[in-house]
C-alpha cells in the first residue's frame, strides 16, 4: 500500500492533530460505540471484498467530533486501500478535483470532510466521476471547444457533514450507503476515555474516567482532549496519576461544569435568559450577543445542548427551557417568555 496523502482543511490544523491520529482506531473491532453503523459498515465491507468490487460511496453525517473522520480511516484500511483526504472548502476549482481523481488507483478510498461546501462547479465534476467512474473535460473555448471523457478508475468516495439538509439532491442520491453518527453513550465514552489512557500511558482510576466521561458531551473528540488537558494537570500539579479529586480540579480550571458545558455554552444560555427574555430568539442575534460565528453555534453548541433538553428550536427563534434556567440558578421569574413556555 502507498502511503496515504492527506490534505487538511485549516479547522483540522491544531496542536493536537498528531495525538489525535495516534489516537484513533484503526481497524473495525477497535471500535467503540456506534454499534448499528458497525454492524452495517461490516456487512458492506465483507460483501464488497468478497466480489472483489470497490466499496459503494458512503455518506457520513452527524455533529461534528462524532468520528466520520477516524471511520472514514478504518474502511480504508478495512478494504487495504489507500486513502487520499480532502475538504470541500479546499476544492475551489473543478481542475483541483480533476486532479484528485486522476490519481486515484482502482479501489481507493477520496474522503471528503464538509462535503456539504463543494462549489456547484466542483459537483457538476464529481456526479459523473461517482455514478459512470467518467471525468467529461472540455479543451478549448467558444465554438471550437471540445469534450473528452476520460475513464477512471473504480473508486469510493466517502464524504462527511454536519449539514445533511445542505447537501444537493444530485449528490446525496450518488452515495448508495447513509449513516448517521449519534451522541455516544456513557459507557462508551468512558471506554474511549480508558483507551486513550492506555495508549497516552497515563494511570487513571475509575473514578477519574467516570468524571471526564460525564463532562465529554457524549463526543470522542471531546472526550480524548478533556484526557490529554487532564493529563497535563496530573502530571504538573499531582503525582501523575488521574484520580477524580484531580479531573475534577483540572475540568474546573478549565471552566467546565459538571455536565461538560465550558463558557460558550453558557454564555449563549444566559445570553436568552437575561439579555432576551427566555426567547424566542433567532440564531444571528445569539451569535452577535455571544461574539461567535452563527455557524459555529449551530453545527457545534447547539446539538449538546438540545440533547440536554436546554435549548428548543421553534418556529420564531431558540429558546431557553426550564431545565436551563435551574441549571444555571435563575430564577424562572425572571422571563415572562418562559412563564408562557410552562
Amino acid at each position: 500500500m502507498e502511503q496515504q496523502t492527506r490534505t487538511l482543511s485549516p479547522k483540522q490544523r491544531d496542536e493536537d492533530v498528531s495525538v489525535d491520529s495516534a489516537l484513533r482506531p484503526r481497524r473495525l473491532p477497535e471500535l467503540i460505540g456506534q454499534d448499528r453503523v458497525k454492524e452495517n459498515l461490516s456487512i458492506l465491507i465483507e460483501a464488497a471484498k468478497r466480489r472483489g468490487e470497490s466499496l459503494d460511496h458512503v455518506l457520513l453525517y452527524g455533529p461534528p467530533g462524532l468520528g466520520k473522520t477516524t471511520m472514514a480511516h478504518v474502511i480504508a484500511n478495512e478494504m487495504g486501500v489507500n486513502i487520499r483526504v480532502t475538504a470541500g472548502p479546499v476544492i475551489e476549482r473543478a481542475g483541483d478535483l480533476a486532479a484528485i481523481l486522476t490519481n486515484l488507483r482502482r479501489g481507493d478510498v477520496l474522503f471528503i470532510d464538509e462535503v456539504h461546501r463543494l462549489g456547484r462547479a466542483v459537483e457538476e465534476i464529481l456526479y459523473p466521476a461517482m455514478e459512470d467512474y467518467c471525468l467529461d473535460i472540455v479543451i478549448g473555448r467558444g465554438p471550437g471547444a471540445r469534450s473528452i471523457r476520460l475513464k477512471l478508475p473504480r473508486f469510493t468516495v466517502i464524504g462527511a457533514t454536519t449539514r445533511l439538509a445542505l447537501l444537493t439532491a444530485p449528490l446525496r442520491t450518488r452515495f448508495g450507503a447513509v449513516y448517521r453518527l449519534d451522541f455516544y453513550s456513557q459507557p462508551a465514552i468512558e471506554a474511549i476515555v480508558r483507551r486513550g489512557a492506555d495508549l497516552l500511558q497515563v494511570p487513571i482510576e475509575d473514578e477519574g474516567v467516570g468524571e471526564i466521561g460525564e463532562r465529554a458531551r457524549g463526543t470522542p473528540r471531546v472526550a480524548l482532549r478533556l484526557l490529554r488537558r487532564v493529563r497535563d494537570y496530573a502530571q504538573v500539579r499531582a503525582e501523575g496519576t488521574i484520580t477524580s479529586r484531580v479531573a475534577r480540579e483540572a475540568l474546573g480550571l478549565l471552566d467546565i461544569d459538571s455536565l461538560g458545558l465550558d463558557d460558550i455554552d453558557r454564555r449563549v444560555l444566559r445570553a436568552i435568559i437575561e439579555k432576551f427574555g427566555g426567547g424566542p430568539v433567532g440564531l444571528e442575534t445569539i451569535a452577535a450577543a455571544v461574539s461567535e460565528e452563527a455557524d459555529t453555534i449551530m453545527d457545534v453548541y447547539e446539538p449538546y445542548l438540545l440533547q440536554l433538553g436546554f435549548l428548543e428550536r421553534t418556529s420564531r427563534g431558540r429558546v431557553a427551557t426550564p431545565n436551563a434556567y435551574h441549571h444555571l440558578g435563575i430564577p424562572l421569574e425572571t422571563s415572562s417568555g418562559q412563564r408562557r413556555l410552562l
